[in-house]
């Protein structure tokens, strides 16, 4: 009996075969599944924001608390007036500040990552998540010229090439890339190179799409790129101020500062600031008129005859405000109506962005993104409304808004070939006339 004992203790569970794979397994998988528990025990830690020495001397009588506010409430002001400069600066500047904030939150993304798994061993990883994106921004910049800047691309021999070759060249790239990571793949750590694959291509997802939709967004004019943001900054700005002031009622625990009072106060209040922002914007067509290339001119214009939505138009109200205001019609531009949809959006739904930016810093347990802006913390803290905003107005214009582009479609037309321009002519010809449009115009002349 004691032999027996002695042989089942000597005398692994399975063949041998099986535990060598097991240790394989293990081993194979070791660097991330002990990378996920470093993470556990010991999470990156961002350092405190670095608070200017002037602040900090200006301000230390002050509470903890209140010093927050004033050093948050110093540096929005800051950004704010940033953001006066660079819009005066034009819609081509703005595509690259857009550009800049972009390569940063991808940057600041991309390091926690990095961090998180301890993936310094990791082979290319730094390089193959860069690489990625340039591949995707060449696709989608690429992209975004040929639709707006179709004349110039067809007049420049080179851009006429790559704008025909686009999409095959932004595969090609993306394949040499593909083929670098698979090349790159370690035995110890091919589930910690996967996971870090995975990461990029998320924060691609996340970053890198959305922020080319801001730019859509932008050349549609720059009041579909103006309002939103200020709309999600007023509600980020007035939801703190009320919370900061009169909450008391928790919102929701991924975010234990933010209450209840802050949501609704920053509601009210975003509604109306959209309302009055609308208004004073849409008088000015430089805001209002899409980015366009002239090409007797050889350069970018923002002039238009403003559309239907930038016209101010006389409503009715209804009878139950009448009683309250005594007022019977109200004027206004329609543009402002879909700025109610704009502002509710960024007050209702678009903090479910910062929310998600919080759940995703509590599960690694980090405070802030990065501590690029004091009090605010990383770029991406300060982004995470924003993309989730920029995705809703985009589709909101391409579903309420955006019809055919006549200038467009005659760009087009001219570079097709002389019997492609004649056939289009015969058949467009043929349609008016038997709709009785043709006719009319020949007799009015």
């Amino acid at each position: 009996m004691t032999e027996l004992r002695q042989r089942a203790v000597r005398e692994p569970d399975g063949p041998p075969e099986d535990k060598e794979s097991e240790s394989e397994a293990k081993v194979d998988g070791e660097t991330a599944s002990d990378s996920e528990s470093r993470a556990e025990a010991s999470p990156p830690l961002i350092p405190a924001d670095d608070t200017p020495e002037v602040l900090n001397r200006a301000l230390s009588s002050l509470s903890s608390r209140w010093k927050n506010w004033w050093v948050r409430g110093i540096l929005t002001l800051a950004m704010i007036a940033f953001f006066f400069v660079i819009i005066y600066l034009g819609p081509l500047v703005l595509m690259m500040i857009v550009l800049c904030v972009q390569i940063k939150c991808f940057h600041e993304i991309i390091t926690i990552g990095y961090n998180v798994y301890h993936s310094y061993d990791l082979p290319w990883f730094r390089t193959l998540s860069w690489y990625f994106l340039l591949c995707v921004n060449y696709f989608f910049y690429g992209e975004t010229v040929t639709d707006y800047f179709f004349t110039l691309v067809q007049r420049e021999e080179p851009l006429r090439i790559l704008s025909k070759y686009h999409r095959f060249i932004s595969f090609t790239l993306y394949l040499i890339g593909f083929c670098m990571f698979v090349l790159s793949l370690v035995k110890k750590h091919y589930r910690l190179q996967f996971y870090m694959f995975g990461w990029t291509h998320v924060t691609l997802l996340i970053v890198v799409t959305q922020s080319h939709l801001v730019i859509h967004n932008l050349f549609e004019g720059m009041i579909w790129f103006i309002v939103p943001i200020s709309c999600v900054i007023c509600n980020d700005i007035m939801a703190y101020m009320f919370g900061f002031f009169f909450g008391r009622t928790p919102l929701i625990k991924l975010s234990p500062k933010k209450t209840w009072e802050g949501f609704i106060g920053g509601f009210f209040a975003t509604v109306v600031f959209g309302l009055l922002l609308s208004y004073v914007m849409s008088g000015y067509r430089c805001f209002v008129c899409p980015v366009e290339y002239n090409n007797d001119t050889n350069s970018f214009t923002v002039d238009c005859e403003p559309s239907y939505l930038f016209r101010l138009q006389e409503y009715n109200i209804p009878g139950v405000i009448q009683s309250l205001l005594g007022w019977k019609t109200v004027r206004m531009y329609p543009f402002q109506i879909h700025s109610i949809a704009l502002s509710t959006f960024a007050s209702l739904i678009g903090p479910f962005g910062g929310f998600f930016a919080s759940g995703f810093k509590r599960a690694f347990k980090i405070k802030d993104f990065a501590n690029t802006i004091p009090g605010h913390g990383g770029i991406m803290d300060r982004f995470d409304c924003q993309y989730l905003m920029a995705t809703f107005v985009n589709v909101y214009i391409a579903s309420f808004i955006r019809g055919p582009n006549p200038s467009k479609l005659i760009q087009q037309f001219l570079t097709l070939r002389p019997d492609q321009q004649l056939h289009i002519f015969n058949t467009l010809k043929s349609h008016l006339t038997d709709k009785g449009m043709l006719m009319a115009a020949t007799e009015d002349e």
